[in-house]
């Protein structure tokens, strides 16, 4: 991981990039866009000189963005904005530090927005700006958050079969991913955003990227770029690429793995000089909260019906409330490096690469808030295989116990503000109304010829 000032003087540098926004050229657009509460990234595309006018003034966008399923459809159980109300507007002002060119794309950028309500007011439902409100919460502890997040994606060429067997960190079966990631360095470099390594692993088409550490926002905008890059990159290829947290049974699944350390006056506060003595305090109860409320959490961090699926023991996706040092069957792994104290950290391996990055960083990071806060203790750290061992507090095994779990940690509730909370949570009620409303080829196959 890199230091806080490292990393935050590659931001500097390259917030400087939209002094290129005036140049207009045939074909060239600007998109200005919001993550939406599903991680997608939805907007406008503005001609360069209408973008000039948008970073001056804002533009307005329907406030049904908000409001929308992974299908698209409308979620008609939110009455004070989206359809019912008839999808007013939000004021959406870009941010210009985000500003990129798409090298896939000739003549296009892509900038991310911050919308607030009509009347001015801070729009408390944006996944960006719940992010953004938890760091503050970290701030005034004394720490920045300097987070790094890892995905496994799966490829698919034109005919459907996965890019690769499914060897994990195979060099050979690299090869198969060559053309791909050899477009997507590029692309990334471009969007400021650093790919710090690859390799394969055990499923078919199945490749982890990871990213450079970053300041807390910085980090969820990478990863939220990043996604939003491969997929319209592999398509422009003819392949499809695809973040389903599982794709087929008996398969290893796809993760979202969040990195995190807190940094004070320079200096991580989670370093540990020798791995003989105990961890620092503050990584302890940073790790304490994150235990503490991840069966909450997992709402945010495995946050479809989908997620779930993967969560299967011994397969690297974890199921009970646990944690270890370099253990990655554990729920939580501490990382400890002595020699370079700039690398101390934890892992928190409960996400799916399903999850919005800005909603999983905010629930990793207000619970280690809590527990910083309070000056928690974890329990004992498992050794061994963690899901072999009894006497483990149970996490959601659904996305319906999740949302129970949800509902009765106040102290998550309102470290993410209890607007976006209940907004949040009326999403997943609507997925779990949607699957129950769905009859499913499993069913059919399995029942009809016998019921």
């Amino acid at each position: 991981m890199t230091t806080i000032d490292a990393a935050a003087g590659i931001a500097q540098r390259e917030a400087a990039q939209p002094e290129r926004q005036g140049t207009s050229a045939a074909g060239e657009f600007v998109f200005v866009g919001l993550p939406d509460v599903n991680g997608s990234i939805r907007g406008k595309a503005f001609r360069p000189e209408a973008f000039d006018a948008v970073l001056r003034d804002g533009t307005m966008m329907t406030d049904l963005l908000l409001a929308l399923d992974p299908t698209d459809t409308p979620i008609t159980d939110y009455a004070r904005f989206g359809i019912r109300s008839g999808a007013g507007d939000l004021l959406v002002r870009p941010d210009p530090t985000t500003l990129h060119q798409l090298t896939w794309r000739p003549g296009w950028r892509i900038c991310l927005a911050t919308p607030s309500w009509r009347d001015g007011r801070p729009c408390e439902l944006a996944s960006r700006e719940v992010l953004r409100r938890v760091l503050a919460g970290l701030a005034e502890l004394g720490y920045d958050a300097l987070a790094a997040l890892e995905y496994e994606v799966r490829l698919f060429d034109s005919d459907a079969s996965p890019l690769s067997s499914g060897l994990s960190y195979s060099f050979s079966e690299l090869r198969r991913f060559e053309d791909f990631v050899g477009a997507l360095v590029p692309a990334l470099d471009a969007l400021g955003i650093e790919l710090a390594a690859v390799h394969t692993e055990a499923a078919p088409g199945l490749l982890e990227l990871n990213l450079a550490a970053r300041p807390g926002l910085r980090a969820a905008d990478d990863a939220t770029l990043l996604k939003m890059a491969v997929k319209d990159l592999a398509s422009s290829m003819g392949l499809r690429a695809s973040f389903l947290a599982k794709t087929a049974a008996g398969e290893e699944g796809s993760s979202g793995h969040i990195h995190l350390s807190c940094w004070s006056e320079g200096r991580n506060a989670f370093r540990a000089t020798t791995t003989s003595q105990p961890l620092p305090p503050v990584l302890l109860s940073a790790i304490a909260g994150v235990l503490d409320h991840l069966p909450a959490a997992s709402l945010l961090l495995n946050p479809t019906i989908n997620s779930y699926k993967r969560l299967v023991p011994g397969w690297f996706a974890p199921v009970n409330v646990s944690w270890g040092v370099e253990n990655r069957s554990a729920a939580v792994r501490a990382i400890v490096h002595p020699a370079h104290p700039e690398l101390c950290r934890f892992e928190c391996r409960r996400p799916g690469a399903d999850a919005n990055p800005y909603l999983a960083l905010a629930a990793v990071v207000a619970s280690a808030c809590d527990g910083i806060r309070r000056e928690a203790s974890p329990p004992p750290a498992v050794e061994g295989d963690a899901y072999s061992q009894t006497g483990l507090p149970e996490l959601p095994g659904s996305l319906e116990s999740a949302l129970h779990a949800f509902a009765a940690d106040d102290v998550l509730r309102r470290a993410l503000d209890e607007r976006f909370s209940d907004y949040y949570a009326t999403s997943r009620k609507w997925e779990i109304k949607a699957w129950q409303a769905t009859v499913s080829e499993w069913e059919r196959e399995r029942y009809i010829k016998t019921v």
